[in-house]
């Protein structure tokens, strides 16, 4: 139940992030024993670069409090989708912190909201959506994929989100959403290989009174296509946006002082080799390689019933 709320105690069941560095974190559940590969229920401890972790010392411990390793230490952390982004289990590849944001602005999910999103894949961006639109939200996710289907509805119950999630397998462009969500949506997302097929769908989906949507294309090509089908099918004010993250360098720089008041008075050669004044100046540049291309985010809206 680790998702569902804030809490200050770790419970047997809590699925932790277990923060060694920033490059090193890792997520586990709180289970005092596992069972190993010949079917039997052993002690559960956890290895890390600094060392091994009896799981079980972590139940009744506080969150953000520190733990003991063999060769060091880590702090213990509630999980939350930025952290779980970082380290959940990879089924397919991922969107990232940096789209995610855009993609949620752009939809304007808010508390309440009725979001469809296909495919589910490794549930990164579900947990956004859903902390997005709980508690009186819900989200209809899609998967052609039966395996990653049942792992990600098994994740979100275990992370106590199942109330607000229900996870489907079904290949979206060809069957679409299901008659019950027609006109039920307010926001609809693809993450799919051709989401321009599923377009006609997701208007269906979208309520009476309009809604969003928002698809991620990693080609260019690909997102021409979705373009294409979103004015066939009604929707208007048509985006295409792509997001790229820069880190500035911050430095400080020393730079010299001009002094001109030479141009008034006569200069002797003694005052000529007097040393400048320098002042400090904090400055910002560009770095000289940054994370390139991810995808294209397509958005569009669909007009209320009345004025399509």
């Amino acid at each position: 139940m680790s998702f569902a709320g804030p809490k200050e105690v770790i419970a047997e069941g809590d699925t932790v992030v277990l923060y060694l560095t920033p490059a090193a974190m890792h997520t586990i559940d709180a289970v005092p024993q596992i069972r190993n590969k010949k079917n039997e229920m052993i002690e559960y401890v956890f290895q890390t670069s600094f060392g091994a972790l009896k799981v079980r010392d972590l139940i009744g411990a506080r969150y953000g409090s520190r733990v003991q390793l063999t060769k060091g230490w880590a702090h213990v952390l509630q999980p939350n989708p930025e952290l779980w982004t970082q380290t959940l289990p990879h089924r397919t590849q991922i969107l990232y912190t940096p789209d995610i944001s855009m993609i949620l602005y752009q939809l304007e999910v808010r508390p309440g909201s009725i979001v469809i999103e296909s495919g589910t894949g490794s549930g990164s961006l579900s947990h956004y959506f859903l902390r997005a639109i709980r508690p009186s939200g819900h989200l209809h996710t899609f998967d052609f994929h039966e395996e990653r289907v049942l792992k990600a509805r098994e994740e979100f119950v275990a992370h106590g989100l199942g109330d607000n999630v229900t996870v489907r397998q079904r290949d979206v462009c060809e069957q679409g959403f299901g008659d019950e969500l027609n006109g039920v949506a307010d926001a609809v997302f693809l993450d799919l290989p051709a989401p321009q097929l599923a377009v006609p769908h997701a208007a269906k989906a979208l309520k009476d009174e309009g809604g969003r949507i928002c698809s991620f294309s990693p080609c260019i090509e690909q997102s021409m296509r979705v373009c294409e089908a979103l004015g066939k099918c009604g929707f208007i004010e048509v985006q295409n946006i792509e997001v790229l993250q820069i880190e500035d360098i911050v430095r400080t720089r020393n730079v010299p002082v001009i002094e001109l008041d030479f141009l008034k008075t006569k200069e002797t050669e003694k005052d000529m080799k007097t040393p400048r004044e320098n002042k400090k100046y904090i400055t910002s540049s560009a770095p000289h390689t940054m994370a390139g291309h991810t995808g294209y985010l397509t958005i569009a809206e669909l007009p209320p019933l009345f004025a399509r």
